[in-house]
């Protein structure tokens, strides 16, 4: 009877996708998790980022257009007082005008623009990587609360058959009245607990439904990734400095300072030139005209954007910096972890076969009438510990994975994020 709800729990996955098929014609059984990855490209935070990339492209292009020219006519001398009164002494101007950038102002602009769109793909691979990773995470989630409300539903069980017993050695006179309700009270206190799992994994499976975006919410999983076997090849040394959030703010570094010199290029004055042809309607002729018009920068130095821009940098700089020391950190921490969560796991299973032979031992003794009920009551709960222990090591191997494929840019399966 010990080994029941190990059976169980080894079967989770067999069991959901039986009971999504076998259910209402509402259920929908997750895909597997690199299929359910594939089928939502197009999620809000996909679409998000991919637009951002879009929308430093569009400002780009405008970043390479040259400035307006503008044409003007201009009629003088006429309708005034004598000799002007009519339009007999008309002169009428039209000229063309042509703003000109100098001091290296679109060369300025068009690295700045360019240096955006640099660090919006930068962005969007380290939210494609970010999106798979949380992604793994609530699939996991999803997975951890199925087990959790399996072993709350092996503890009942197991809490049930003690209440019967307790209750048959009392009919029997061989116990008090007294064990039959701590019992009964063992047993109110896990169905309570199997209560808070199943409202955990309606939670957690909502989570799982609402990242991806898709329409209806998942009842169950097609695969396992806490007991997914581990590819060595794919999960070997980290370089910190190749992590995607590293690269990103290093991009976001450039094109700070890339608008930080196209913002001190705009306090230089545009040169406009001119050209014109005036008509003289009382000479009956024509003559050309040119000059160059160059603002007076007195009030507009365009300072407060250098400033501005300024402050961005020495912001993108810092957050540089520590995008570096969050990479180093984390990749000793995810090696060191990955090699420590195994060795925990294999220690835990250990554990938890001991804990399963101790609860057989303690049952048949209790029922034997050689132990108390105390025993039996500490060798369940001491059982139901151990499977906790033994899921806890399991997410704990799974999240160093995870962290590891993540500062890697890969998929858990260890296909490369682009």
């Amino acid at each position: 009877m010990g080994r029941l709800p190990r059976r169980v729990v080894s079967g989770m996955m067999v069991a959901t996708c039986i009971a999504a098929l076998c259910g209402p014609t509402q259920a929908q059984v997750a895909p597997p998790f690199a299929t359910l990855l594939r089928q939502t490209a197009d999620a809000p935070r996909r679409v998000e980022s991919e637009a951002d990339i879009r929308r430093s492209e569009g400002l780009a292009r405008q970043a390479r257009a040259r400035p307006n020219p503008s044409v003007s006519i201009l009629t003088e001398n006429v309708a005034g007082s004598s000799p002007s009164r009519g339009v007999d002494r008309a002169e009428t101007t039209m000229q063309y005008s042509q703003p000109l950038e100098i001091g290296g102002k679109r060369s300025a602009r068009m690295a700045a623009g360019e240096a955006g769109v640099v660090a919006s793909r930068a962005r969007d691979r380290d939210a494609k990587i970010r999106y798979a990773y949380d992604l793994a995470c609530a699939y996991a989630a999803a997975e951890v609360a199925d087990q959790r409300m399996l072993l709350a539903e092996g503890e009942v069980e197991q809490a049930q058959n003690i209440v019967r017993a307790a209750r048959a050695l009392v009919d029997a006179g061989k116990e008090a009245r007294l064990r039959a309700l701590q019992a009964e009270t063992a047993l109110n206190a896990v169905s309570a607990d199997l209560e808070g799992a199943k409202a955990d994994r309606i939670a957690a499976y909502a989570q799982l439904s609402a990242l991806p975006g898709v329409e209806e919410t998942f009842t169950g999983l097609s695969e396992s990734l806490l007991t997914t076997p581990v590819l060595a090849p794919a999960y070997g040394p980290v370089d910190p400095m190749t992590s995607s959030s590293y690269l990103a703010a290093q991009a976001e570094r450039e094109a700070a300072e890339r608008r930080l010199a196209a913002e001190q290029k705009r306090a230089i004055p545009d040169v406009t030139a001119i050209v014109g042809v005036r008509r003289l309607d009382y000479e009956n002729a024509t003559a050309l005209t040119a000059g160059v018009s160059i603002p007076l920068s007195i009030f507009d130095r365009n300072r407060g954007n250098i400033a501005a821009s300024q402050a961005e940098a020495q912001a993108a700089a810092a957050r540089l910096a520590m995008a570096r020391n969050d990479a180093i950190a984390d990749a000793r921490a995810a090696q060191a972890q990955t090699v420590a969560a195994q060795s925990r796991v294999a220690a835990a299973e250990a554990a938890q076969g001991t804990a399963e032979e101790t609860y057989r031992l303690a049952r048949i003794a209790y029922e034997a009438g050689k132990s108390p009920l105390v025993e039996l009551l500490n060798a369940r709960r001491g059982l139901g510990e151990a499977r906790s222990i033994v899921l806890d090591a399991r997410v704990a191997r799974f999240e160093a994975r995870a962290q590891l494929a993540r500062l890697q840019g890969r998929t858990l399966s260890g296909d490369e994020i682009q």
